[in-house]
């Protein structure tokens, strides 16, 4: 024998006798019963009556029981017939059973990277979702992809997702909502990177923009022009609060607040007592509520300061700016109120008329500004410059405001010290 050949016996079996298709179906009994026809070949009746093929073999030092399938499904020439191609197997050197395993192994393992684009952007979610500060965003993800991707290649396997179906996603949308078509594209990017990655998918992402899908489809901005909040000229700022300050309700406190701080509306709409120290006059917000991820320092003017006192409190709900059903208001409450009014702006927008206030009538510096509403400084000298919060700057900033808002002069610097 040559060394390094795995040494292959069959048992030598006494030969049974050739049963027929009929005499095979008269087999009731339990126990092994040889057929015949092919050497090792029996059907196994169980104690509950079910029948099945087996195939006895010895493959080197191996006795092997190999099942061949179920009777009648299977029939006797099929059983046979295994039988014969399952010793044919072991004459060439190959293990039929762990052949087998092998085949199912690499069937399972093909199945598990078979990941339709749908159940790819789910696992994506649940991997990412809880990293994501707003709970809306995560659903709005989901309600987005659901709209317009699954409808068009939600059921393609991920790995065969390439620019033609993409594109069919887009195209329909890409100039008529086209803030809500780059989103998409861009979740559908996210989603197939991370397939690529989890070896879903191999190749180029199809929905990445920067040379590719640039080269497709038009540029967002040229497509449609970015349309700002709408905001009051700062200018009219003092009657606007003289008629807001007439207005009675929770959402009318509310929007003021917002005004006087310069915060965002779903900031001051979320605001709980917790984060308010009147003593200090200083409101933190925490960075799990805040766009940018990071903790927010918003110093309180006496005018804020005001709003705050004169404010209910419920015992059941811990929001400073509570809904009369309980909860904290929501954002068309205070988008009501300016409606009221009667102006063309809305609650996001005052955070651009302070904005121009500080810029146009003031000497505080750019980065004060950029800080009170909470901005990510975009270069090295502007994040040297926030490595401290500058509160103290920015409360003397807050309540200028507020006295403009008043329509009020300015306070000298030693009235100020007084106050």
């Amino acid at each position: 024998m040559v060394e390094g050949m795995v040494e292959l016996r069959f048992t030598m079996a006494r030969k049974a006798k050739e049963l027929s298709a009929l005499e095979v179906g008269r087999l009731t009994a339990p126990g092994h019963h040889a057929i015949g026809g092919v050497a090792g070949l029996y059907l196994y009746v169980a104690n509950t009556g079910s029948r099945s093929w087996v195939l006895r073999v010895t493959v080197g030092d191996k006795r092997r029981h190999m099942g061949l399938g179920g009777f009648p499904d299977v029939t006797l020439a099929q059983a046979r017939d295994k039988a014969r191609r399952a010793r044919d197997e072991v004459e060439q050197g190959v293990d039929p059973i762990v052949q087998r395993v092998m085949v199912a192994s690499r069937l399972r393992a093909q199945q598990a990277t078979e990941k339709t684009f749908k159940q790819a952007a789910e696992a994506y979610i649940e991997a990412h979702g809880d990293g994501w500060k707003n709970p809306k965003h995560r659903a709005q993800w989901a309600a987005t992809l659901e709209t317009y991707v699954y409808p068009v290649f939600g059921n393609l396997l991920v790995r065969d997702v390439d620019q033609e179906q993409v594109l069919k996603a887009l195209d329909p949308i890409w100039k008529i909502k086209n803030e809500t078509a780059s989103r998409v594209r861009g979740r559908i990017e996210n989603v197939l990177d991370w397939a690529t990655v989890r070896k879903y998918r191999s190749g180029e992402n199809p929905a990445r923009w920067k040379g590719h899908l640039d080269h497709l489809l038009a540029a967002p901005k040229k497509v449609k022009k970015v349309e700002h909040y709408k905001a009051l000229p700062f200018g009219e700022m003092p009657k606007f609060m003289v008629e807001l300050r007439s207005r009675a309700g929770m959402a009318a406190r509310a929007l003021e607040f917002v005004i006087l701080t310069a915060a965002r509306s779903g900031e001051v709409r979320g605001a709980t007592w917790s984060e308010i120290d009147l003593k200090a006059r200083l409101w933190v917000v925490p960075a799990e509520r805040m766009k940018s991820g990071k903790e927010h320092r918003v110093p309180l003017s006496d005018s804020a300061v005001a709003v705050l006192k004169n404010l209910p409190k419920l015992e059941d709900n811990e929001h400073v700016f509570f809904a009369v059903r309980g909860g904290q208001l929501s954002d068309m409450a205070l988008t009501a109120v300016v409606r009221r009014i009667g102006v063309a702006a809305v609650p996001h927008g005052f955070r651009s008329t302070f904005r121009d206030w500080v810029g146009e009538t003031t000497d505080y510096a750019r980065e004060l500004a950029e800080q009170a509403l909470a901005h990510t400084l975009g270069n090295e000298v502007e994040a040297a410059y926030r490595r401290g919060d500058a509160l103290e700057r920015r409360r003397v900033m807050m309540g200028d405001w507020a006295v403009y808002c008043a329509g009020k002069k300015k306070p000298s610097i030693s009235e100020f010290l007084k106050g």
